[in-house]
């Protein structure tokens, strides 16, 4: 489990980013939203150690993040940044996957059993020989994702998944989300995407000026006035509000739920 406890965190220059926030998580799928400056990836970056706690403690599987290295926390907490770019410096798939593993001093065989597998849990089989900065956007967001997955963390920030795609390179990462999540893994994703936050999240985290404002399911997140932190509605959901449905995840079960009204 994931457990931040009162977490309180002020920058060298006296800004209180963070300002007494506590929540846990477990292997669910949860979204952290909230205006720019919030403290979105401050309270992130204390998920994995990168940064400590002014006040509070941060809890990593019981691990106290000011008591172990960010390397020891990496094998249970995995970080995806928002630009994957910034992650790649290898000349193949391959070898920029068995990066994380071989710096684990694990045998060559486990090396590519895990690089195997964490190509095929995000549908980049047969990528083995491209070169990182020949992809697509989506196909550069899902190889970052497989390189923090080869270390086999339990739990998976992934900041800003799918800013700037188009959306079949989307798509390709919501399912890689959706295929993690199902194979027993945390996702904490920190995002923007009101329709990403429909599509996926359990539950909601919204952070104000440093500080809790809600957690709760992603339905009742939903029904919250948005507008008073910066955030708009999905288009879908003004729709199936519009037409009496209530809360809906995609088209389809928009539909569904219409063609079983009209029954």
């Amino acid at each position: 489990m994931l457990k931040a406890e009162n977490v309180w965190h002020v920058y060298e220059n006296g800004r209180e980013a963070l300002r007494g926030v506590s929540f846990e998580m477990g292997q669910e799928i949860v979204a952290l939203v909230g205006p720019n400056g919030s403290g979105k990836t401050t309270l992130a970056k204390h998920l994995n150690g990168l940064l400590k706690p002014t006040r509070g403690r941060v809890l990593v599987d019981g691990m106290d993040t000011r008591e172990h290295t960010v390397a020891e926390l990496s094998r249970t907490v995995g970080y995806v940044f928002q630009n994957p770019e910034h992650m790649f410096f290898e000349e193949n798939v391959f070898r920029e996957v068995a990066f994380g593993p071989r710096n684990l001093g694990l045998s060559e065989e486990e090396i590519e059993e895990r690089v195997r597998w964490a190509l095929k849990a995000v549908g980049m089989e047969g990528f083995e020989e491209r070169t990182p900065y020949s992809l697509s956007g989506g196909e550069k967001q899902r190889l970052a994702i497989a390189c923090v997955l080869a270390m086999k963390p339990k739990y998976l920030i992934l900041d800003e998944p799918t800013t700037g795609l188009d959306g079949r390179s989307e798509e390709g990462v919501v399912e890689a989300i959706r295929r993690l999540h199902s194979e027993g893994h945390g996702i904490f994703l920190i995002t923007h995407d009101m329709e990403l936050v429909a599509r996926l999240a359990e539950r909601v985290v919204l952070l104000h000026e440093g500080r809790k404002v809600f957690d709760g399911p992603v339905e009742e997140f939903f029904s919250l006035e948005l507008h008073d932190y910066g955030l708009e509605k999905p288009e879908l959901l003004r729709i199936s509000e519009r037409a009496g449905v209530g809360f809906v995840r995609s088209v389809d079960e928009l539909v569904e739920a219409l063609a079983g009204g009209a029954r």
